[in-house]
């Protein structure tokens, strides 16, 4: 308050005498008067004066504006007067000020304003209350007070909101207001509230804001809205950017798919008003936000899919092949593209689908490297359109095998009706433009990044570089160009694509060394004092040599390593080639590459290096410097030790390989064992209930036997030939029923013995191995087959026959039933003839025999039947034996196991013994002054360490 009061006397241009005694008496009466109507006519003078005379209202009459606002709420004028006097005192937005000095003062004077208001933090928790009224004139000037304390402290408000009780929650309640201007200021409001701080804007998230923000953006129209889409597209990125929680929260509650209509633009010429274009560009921000490169790999890749699966990607590839597209937001969409694309196999495959709307039609891939090695075209659209392809080919093995193959002479167009990406890469790679130069260099080292195969590939490809000349190779082209003195762009962006093409390929070091004037040029330029300009070509020279020397496998014998060490010894030496080394990582404009996977320069001038490219330096820098220094016997020395560490891990690993085998065999073994048993108990019941089933069968029809007997001894009365007839009919159904579950049984049986004798084959071929006795237990195992399978066909011949008599038996009851019901009409009334009767008893009798043959028929099933249940028991007795000879042979297989595991534990002993032998001879070597450096020490301990680990694996093994 005194800084305050000093402030105001030293003014050169204060208030009159009287300005201050008339705030100093409406001061008094806001405190001191009974009657509201005073008061609030008070306030409302305060009010009108609080811009013109800021500084003294504020220190006069903010504490009796506060005790107002605690006291007078009833009355929403008073309270509505109050809050907009704070505001002017506290904002800084005035239209008069444009003197730089005065708006410095007033922004002073806004935060310590601010800083007297938050002192006492009850004052921003009755202000937070006071939002609640829904009073137009209370609500709408508190949410531009607090929106004020934001922009002028924000960090301090921050901290009292997120310890206020329901704080954030009564903010996210103005999204939700019916009146617009309220709602509108709410989302500036929260803008403001959620700007970096994680924790509010987690709460804000929580509390449905996604949902309430994508609905004011449809209902204003998405990309054609207002300034509104503006500001809550300006929100949603504050809750997004650097926040995981938020981000997967927006993917987990389907807001993506909520984004799709946003890019429905079409492809009009008309349309596209200022504010459009700023609402699409930083709609294409929020896409960007969720896939961004600095995001962790698992939540960007899940966003990348759901875009795919949505039609978001396709929606943005329409905007990026339309017409009539601004050139920002062109540039913008290709970005965003690039890092929906990037390391997703999927959305890879769909971009390299993508067509141009043209005739013919051409791939999107062409039509942009198209725009990238235009000189004419803006330079943002070209480092745009390079991000891309970068993006396309980051981790994409496949993509970078199709564009690498349009480069090999068996695959390009031989009619010369399409240009292919390869054509293209290469006219960019020796044009007269360094910028293109510089892009296609890049554009084709990222297609040979981390692929050994296409780095072979890409040897093949042949230049023809004129008529009366032989082509040459790619390789060679690239560097008659570095000795012929082109740019330095030209030149850098030819080196980093030899340096990626040479790392990691012993193949086309060799090809580079082939030409005898590529080591002299290399070690020339970096021999020579040059300009600060030329250093980082030396630099990059420096590197290509030493990649040439650390990745070369001796195959040429002029150029092997130690004759290149030699060289650069004599010609450069070590020191010196070392610091040219280092010129590349100590440059400005590497760590600017290094942040960043997109290439954002402000202008071409520095465009020098590439992102993968500074990770390649970083990881061979240290090692070519070890490589320079070491000496051919240490050289030797260290492939020596690893001959013999790969020759010892490969014995091991075949153990291993062997016992893991071994143990997977083992465990199948039982698996079936068991499998058998389970399958032979179930035989065992099955068998068990048919025998039960047929001893019923006998029962009844002995029973049937007896009643017809009787039947048959009271042939000659009437009514008992209809009694019999009566009864008939029922018996005749049951011994239906009796014979449909015979028949039933019979095919469960035939189903249970073809399972059998695919068990038994199974059990043949997996215990197939050397051996006599193994041999003579395969014999025994096909006999059995094959009498199983001769029974089987008995069996199935067998019931083929019983169904056929059903069948019969089926069709002579039908025809019994038709008679018996004719008989029962037959039956003589008074006045009939005797004749008549003596011959319906004839027929009668007839039909008695014949149903005593047949049940004698029936008999003889029942006794088949008998005879086939004894043949399966016969059959389930075999296959017990058999398991009981698989049993054997697995004990067998055991004990082989375990032979076999001791030979392992002879091995293992025997490579301790060999690496304590390495050992005492390095200590030998050490007594007699030859120096060992400490990682061939530490690589013996961790050999030791390794066999420790492996003797351990191997107890593990013989415990299980």
């Amino acid at each position: 308050m005194n800084f305050l009061r000093g402030v105001m006397g030293g003014q050169s241009a204060g208030p009159q005498h009287t300005e201050a005694e008339t705030i100093q008496k409406l001061c008094d009466r806001v405190a001191s008067s009974t009657l509201l109507d005073d008061r609030r006519n008070a306030v409302r003078a305060l009010k009108s004066l609080s811009k013109k005379y800021r500084l003294e209202v504020g220190i006069q009459a903010m504490e009796h504006l506060i005790h107002v606002l605690q006291t007078d709420r009833s009355d929403s004028e008073i309270i509505g007067y109050a809050l907009d006097t704070l505001y002017n005192i506290i904002s800084n937005d005035e239209e008069e000020e444009v003197d730089e000095n005065s708006t410095r003062q007033s922004e002073d004077l806004g935060s310590q304003f601010t800083e007297i208001f938050i002192k006492q933090q009850e004052n921003v928790t009755l202000l937070l209350s006071l939002l609640e009224e829904f009073d137009f004139h209370v609500r709408w000037p508190g949410v531009k007070l607090l929106t004020s304390l934001l922009k002028q402290l924000g960090p301090q408000v921050q901290q009292i909101i997120l310890v206020s009780p329901m704080g954030v929650s009564r903010l996210m309640d103005l999204l939700a207001d019916s009146r617009e201007v309220i709602r509108n200021d709410g989302v500036l409001l929260l803008q403001a509230l959620t700007r970096s701080n994680g924790a509010i804007q987690k709460i804000v998230a929580f509390e449905n804001a996604f949902e309430r923000l994508l609905d004011i953006i449809t209902e204003e129209g998405n990309s054609d809205g207002g300034i509104v889409v503006e500001d809550c597209l300006i929100l949603l990125q504050n809750l997004l950017k650097n926040n995981n929680s938020n981000q997967n929260f927006f993917k987990e509650g389907s807001y993506i798919q909520r984004m799709k209509p946003w890019f429905e633009v079409g492809d009009e010429n008309s349309g596209w008003s200022a504010q459009k274009v700023t609402n699409l560009h930083l709609m294409l921000q929020l896409v960007r936000v969720l896939v961004s490169p600095t995001n962790p790999p698992g939540a960007t890749s899940s966003c990348q899919k759901a875009m795919f699966q949505c039609g978001l990607l396709q929606q943005l590839c329409t905007i990026l092949m339309a017409t009539g597209v601004p050139a920002d937001i062109l540039t913008e969409t290709i970005n965003t593209v690039s890092e929906v694309i990037r390391g997703c196999q999927v959305n890879q495959d769909y971009f390299a689908s993508v067509n141009a709307p043209s005739n013919p039609p051409r791939p999107a891939i062409v039509v942009l490297l198209m725009s990238m090695v235009n000189e004419r075209q803006p330079f943002v659209l070209r480092c745009a359109v390079l991000y891309c392809f970068q993006c396309f080919l980051y981790k994409n093995q496949k993509g970078q095998g199709e564009i690498v193959s349009t480069l090999l002479p068996s695959t390009i167009d031989a009619t010369g009706n399409s240009v292919s990406a390869g054509q293209l890469l290469c006219g960019g790679l020796f044009s007269t433009d360094s910028l293109s130069n510089w892009c296609a260099a890049v554009a084709l080292a990222h297609a040979l990044q981390e692929n050994a195969t296409q780095k072979e590939q890409l040897l093949r490809v042949q230049l023809a570089t004129s008529i009366s000349n032989p082509p040459v190779s790619l390789l060679q082209q690239c560097t008659n160009i570095l000795s012929q003195g082109s740019k330095i762009q030209t030149r850098i962006g030819l080196l980093m694509l030899l340096c990626t093409w040479l790392s990691n390929c012993p193949i086309a070091v060799t090809h580079f060394l082939h030409n005898s004037s590529n080591v002299p040029f290399l070690t020339g330029q970096i021999a020579e004092n040059l300009g600060e300009e030329e250093q980082l070509v030396q630099g990059l020279c420096a590197l290509l040599l030493g990649i040439s020397i650390y990745f070369n496998d001796n195959s040429l014998e002029n150029y092997m390593k130690e004759k290149l060490k030699q060289l650069i010894e004599k010609r450069i030496g070590k020191e010196n080639f070392i610091e040219k080394l280092g010129f590349i990582s100590k440059h400005e404009l590497y760590s600017r590459a290094s942040q960043k996977p997109q290439p954002n320069f402000p202008s071409s001038e520095y465009m020098i290096f590439d992102h993968e490219f500074t990770k390649l330096v970083k990881e061979l820098e240290g090692v070519i410097t070890k490589a320079i220094y070491k000496s051919s016997e240490e050289d030797k020395k260290e492939e020596e030790v690893k001959k013999t560490l790969e020759q010892h891990d490969n014995i091991v690993t075949h153990y291993k390989n062997v016992i893991r085998e071994q143990d997977v065999q083992l465990e199948e073994l039982k698996q079936q064992i068991s499998t058998l048993k389970c399958q032979n108990e179930q035989l065992q019941t099955a068998v068990t209930q048919q025998a039960s089933q047929i001893q019923q069968h006998k029962d009844q029809y002995n029973l049937l036997k007896v009643q017809l007997g009787k039947d048959n001894q009271h042939q000659g009365s009437h009514s008992d030939g209809a009694q019999m007839n009566g009864i008939q009919p029922e018996e005749m159904g049951r011994l239906r029923e009796e014979i449909e579950e015979l028949k039933s049984n019979q095919e469960l049986l035939q189903s249970q013995l073809a399972e059998k004798d695919s068990l038994i084959e199974n059990l043949k071929s997996s215990q197939t191995s050397p051996g006599t006795n193994e041999a003579t237990a395969s014999t025994r195992d096909s006999e059995q087959i094959a009498e199983l399978k001769q029974e089987l066909a008995t069996l199935t011949s067998q019931l083929i026959s019983q169904s056929v008599e059903i069948t019969k038996l089926q069709t002579e009851k039908q025809e019994l039933l038709q008679k018996t019901e004719a008989f029962a009409k037959s039956v003589p009334v008074p006045g009939e003839s005797e004749t008549v009767i003596a011959a319906k008893t004839t027929d009668v009798e007839g039909r008695l025999a014949a149903l005593l043959q047949e049940t004698k028929e029936l008999k003889n099933e029942i006794k088949a039947l008998s005879e086939e249940r004894t043949a399966i028991k016969e059959q389930l007795d075999s296959s017990n034996s058999t398991i009981a000879i698989l049993q054997n042979e697995r004990n067998k297989l055991e004990v082989d196991i375990t032979d076999s595991k001791k030979e392992q534990d002879d091995l293992l002993v025997l490579l301790a013994d060999q690496d304590q032998k390495i050992l005492s001879l390095k200590n030998k070597l050490k007594e007699l002054g030859h120096p060992i450096e400490e990682e061939d020490e530490l690589e013996s301990v961790d050999q030791d360490d390794e066999d420790e680990e492996d003797d351990d694996d191997g107890k593990d093994q013989d415990h299980i």
